[in-house]
């Protein structure tokens, strides 16, 4: 994006969560502070990049299960992110061509973004709520405008609490979330791991501090036990909570997996 085309109520002294991973994703649209975020990064682990390829490919192999195998016709997708190649709705529309989307970020570039997407697609909607305040979300008109709280929800919160870090915890969050849904829906969750090996425990430490000190100044990295806490009191398809990379694979891998690999994993789960 050009800097000179900067719309006043973007503040470009400040890295954007979904700025950044748009740097991450070879994108146009962010500036060159958030790029600044990727190359200290990419200082760290060079393959950085990949962290946010397999958070993607992950999320269009779980809408793909989610929408064709569980039959979900209603999601709601919490920290949206900046338009990729494959969006939520894109994948789920494919498959569940009636299916209704509600995209929930308070990013300014995102909401710009949205709002030209809800001129082409009429199922498909945006809401500036806050992801990490539950009641916000679950009270909101347009989220209950669109989604029936009656019928089997797709729940996500693909890359985004590893970028929270407040009072309450991500688990309390994710509780809150869960307990708001129906049975027989289905919650899909990504965060960056702290694998806990020699091996890339190291590595997933250094990533942390880096995107701490960063200009973005978010990115924890929580070990197994604590990620699968914010699945609680659901049943986690198979395999349960992996790497990314490692979550129904579209095919046989042919080459080892960069060591970034191992330190973001995904899981989805059923309520029952």
């Amino acid at each position: 994006m050009p800097e000179t085309d900067v719309p006043v109520y973007i503040d470009t002294t400040k890295a954007s969560i979904a700025r950044v991973y748009d740097a991450f994703l070879n994108g146009k649209d962010n500036y060159e502070i958030d790029r600044e975020v990727l190359r200290r990064v990419q200082q760290v682990a060079p393959e950085a990049r990949t962290l946010a390829f397999d958070n993607r490919n992950f999320l269009i192999r779980a809408t793909r299960f989610i929408a064709g195998q569980a039959g979900i016709t209603q999601y709601l997708d919490c920290g949206s992110g900046l338009p990729t190649a494959e969006n939520t709705h894109q994948v789920v529309q494919r498959i569940q061509p009636e299916a209704r989307v509600v995209y929930i970020d308070n990013d300014p570039v995102v909401l710009a973004h949205g709002r030209a997407l809800l001129e082409e697609n009429d199922q498909t909607h945006f809401s500036a709520a806050n992801i990490f305040h539950p009641r916000e979300i679950l009270e909101d008109p347009i989220v209950r405008k669109h989604i029936d709280f009656t019928e089997p929800i797709a729940f996500f919160q693909l890359g985004t609490l590893h970028h929270y870090d407040g009072e309450i915890s991500p688990q309390e969050i994710m509780r809150e979330y869960i307990d708001a849904l129906p049975s027989g829906s289905y919650v899909a969750l990504s965060h960056f791991l702290d694998p806990q090996t020699a091996e890339h425990s190291d590595l997933a430490r250094r990533m942390e501090d880096t995107f701490l000190h960063s200009p973005m100044g978010t990115g924890r990295f929580r070990t197994r036990d604590e990620i699968e806490g914010m699945m609680a009191g659901l049943e986690l398809v198979d395999p349960g909570l992996t790497l990314c990379a490692d979550w129904w694979p579209d095919g046989p891998r042919i080459t080892p997996l960069p060591p970034v690999s191992y330190c973001i994993a995904g899981a989805v789960g059923r309520k029952p």
